[in-house]
């Protein structure tokens, strides 16, 4: 109990705070509803596994080893973030036209492939917990962490999606829901900049 408080004192900012797939769900959950959105969250949390799986066994080092790879798909990431933005931007009018189109299963999955946030957190998790949670778990302790992310990770994405939702209820006008629209559209924009400047490979380039 104590490791597990211990941890989640540490990940719960980290997996809560607004990066680039928390934006992508509230702006979702605010165009298409939370269970049109289930498709988006079940691609980001089925990758953000899979990272945990393959870093937790040790084959993240190679990608550790490699800082090119993850500085790269930094880049790809936002320039993703963009467009992305540029489609919330486009969208008009989602609740009131019933024609919204819901992010996908494969937007989620690119979402969080190229999301460096996402994998310098699970390195982040591992590199502090790994032998904590095998001298208390024993064999066992990288899955428990696992287990643990995962469901801390989707039951904030349903959080994420739920305040996009409930925000576009509190009003049914028109230009309302195009301020919601550009606004989920500027912190996705503000984050792919921010990557890009923050990027090694930019910053040799300056």
């Amino acid at each position: 109990m104590s490791l597990f408080i211990v941890w989640l004192g540490v990940m719960f900012p980290l997996v809560f705070s607004p990066g680039p797939a928390n934006i992508v769900f509230a702006a979702s959950g605010a165009s298409v509803g939370v269970k049109r959105s289930i498709p988006l969250l079940a691609g980001v949390d089925s990758v953000f596994i899979l990272k945990s799986i393959v870093i937790g066994y040790g084959l993240g080092e190679v990608v550790h080893a490699r800082p090119e790879l993850m500085n790269g798909m930094q880049l790809l990431g936002a320039a993703y973030l963009i467009y992305l933005s540029v489609k919330f931007v486009r969208s008009t009018s989602t609740k009131l036209d019933g024609e919204a189109k819901a992010l996908g299963f494969v937007d989620g999955l690119l979402i969080q492939v190229l999301n460096s946030k996402g994998w310098l957190m699970v390195f982040l998790m591992f590199t502090l917990f790994a032998d904590q949670s095998q001298a208390a778990f024993g064999e066992q302790g990288i899955l428990i962490l696992i287990f643990w992310l995962a469901v801390l990770n989707i039951s904030m994405h349903f959080v994420w999606v739920s305040i996009g939702d409930v925000l576009s209820r509190i009003s049914s006008s028109e230009r309302y829901e195009k301020a919601l629209n550009w606004f989920y559209a500027g912190c996705l924009a503000a984050v792919a900049i921010w990557l890009m400047i923050e990027n090694p490979m930019i910053r040799s380039m300056i």
